[in-house]
């Protein structure tokens, strides 16, 4: 971050304002760094205005194809110019995800994802007549504890 400002105001702890002058040292400082990234997450908001832009389209084009910004400061307005409330595209061959509240979609991925593991560890001890137990198999000999009323760790 460009400090040596004198047009930065905080407050409180948090930025309350900058200058255009410092906006644009900042996104030249940033254009740097987001041309070789594979990944840019962006947070920076200042309270009770629009969040700053420091990701602009031209910059959006110099990154790689494949390349993901996840702009955090979305409600706000964004960090990146070419960000969408609640939303992922695809701009220039780059990810942006416009998400507003991310730490929302988190439990039910992880959800998503262990049902999903269970359910394909069930899928391949059963047929459709009940379980197999193949007991030389490893993820059958990797995960069963009893079987026949024998403990499988002496086996």
């Amino acid at each position: 971050m460009v400090s040596d400002d004198d047009s930065i105001k905080i407050e409180g702890g948090y930025v309350k304002g900058v200058s255009d002058e410092f906006l644009k040292k900042q996104q030249e400082l940033v254009s740097k760094h987001v041309a070789t990234a594979d990944l840019v997450i962006t947070t920076a908001l200042i309270p009770g205005r629009k969040a700053p832009v420091l990701v602009t389209e031209d910059m959006v084009k110099s990154m790689k194809y494949g390349s993901v910004i996840v702009d955090m400061a979305v409600e706000q307005g964004g960090n990146c110019v070419l960000s969408e409330l609640n939303a992922t595209v695809v701009k220039h061959g780059v990810t942006i995800i416009g998400e507003s509240n991310i730490p929302s979609l988190l439990p039910l991925n992880a959800s998503d994802l262990y049902a999903k593991n269970i359910q394909t560890f069930l899928l391949h001890l059963a047929t459709k007549d009940g379980f197999k137990w193949e007991m030389d198999e490893e993820i059958t000999k990797g995960s069963l504890l009893v079987h026949n009323g024998v403990s499988t760790a002496t086996k």
